[in-house]
This record gives structure tokens, sequence and C-alpha cells, in this order.
């Protein structure tokens, strides 16, 4: 994931379309390995769950990307890493994510893509865990960073 400066070497990507999150999600994939977690950030509509389907894709699981906001948890492990694919903007608080088994997933040799990871501060990622943060920057567009 390191590598991740590869493609974020600008600073903040401008991504026009949501054909372009998703192949910013495929550029990604490319550079994961197991183990990693990535936190998403970003509003509502931002593109989180497209570059989370382009992400999918580059890892070639074989069932799409969907939200798991009401199953707060999907696993994809046909890929070529493991994918588990959370999403914490329901959660109700820290306990409930502990409840569902958060940290045991944490070793468990998949790549963990969490949509609104900042939900409680951030108390719920694990440390070095990697940060992207989508905005919106106006109609139709959006910018993507790196932390």
């Amino acid at each position: 994931m390191r590598n991740l400066n590869k493609i974020f070497k600008e600073g903040r990507l401008g991504i026009r379309s949501p054909e372009e999150m998703r192949g910013l999600g495929r550029r990604v994939a490319a550079e994961l390995e197991a183990g990693q977690v990535l936190g998403l950030v970003g509003g509502l509509g931002a593109g989180k769950p497209c570059l989370v389907r382009g992400i999918l894709e580059g890892l070639g699981a074989s069932v799409p990307a969907s939200s798991p906001t009401f199953s707060l948890v999907h696993e994809h492990r046909d890929g070529r890493i493991p994918a588990v694919h959370f999403d914490f903007y329901r959660l109700r608080s820290p306990e409930e994510a502990l409840s569902f088994g958060w940290e045991d997933y944490w070793d468990c040799g998949a790549v963990l893509l969490v949509e609104w990871a900042d939900k409680f501060g951030g108390a719920l990622m694990p440390g070095g865990a990697d940060w992207l943060f989508l905005r919106h920057a106006g109609a139709g567009e959006r910018t993507v960073e790196w932390r």
C-alpha cells in the first residue's frame, strides 16, 4: 500500500466521473497487499462505493461491490487478495462494531475497506491504516487525497 505514493504523487487527484473513480479504484487495488486497512472518508455522494467497486474489480472479486450499509459487512474471498468491505455509517457506538468481530478482521489476511472510517473520530481504525479522503469539487467532480 505504501506504493500509493505512485498514484498520489501530485497530492490530491481530480476525478470527473464515476468511471474515473472506478478506474482509480482499480489502480489502488494493484498496490494493495494482504492485511492492509484502507479507511474511506467523505460525505454522502463523495464516491466511496464507486471507489470500492473499482478496488474489488481490480482485486478480481467475482461479486460486484454493493453497499454494506444495512448488513455492515460484505466479504469477497475469491480475488487476488480477499477483501472485506465495511460501512460504519449506521453504527451507533464503537461497541456495536466490536460485537460483530471488527477487531477479529484485523488479522484475517484480507484487505479491509472501511467506508465512514472516521466515525467516532477514527477510534475504531487500527494503527497503520491508510486513509483516502474523498470530497465534492463542483458539479460531478470529486477529489481524492491519500494520507
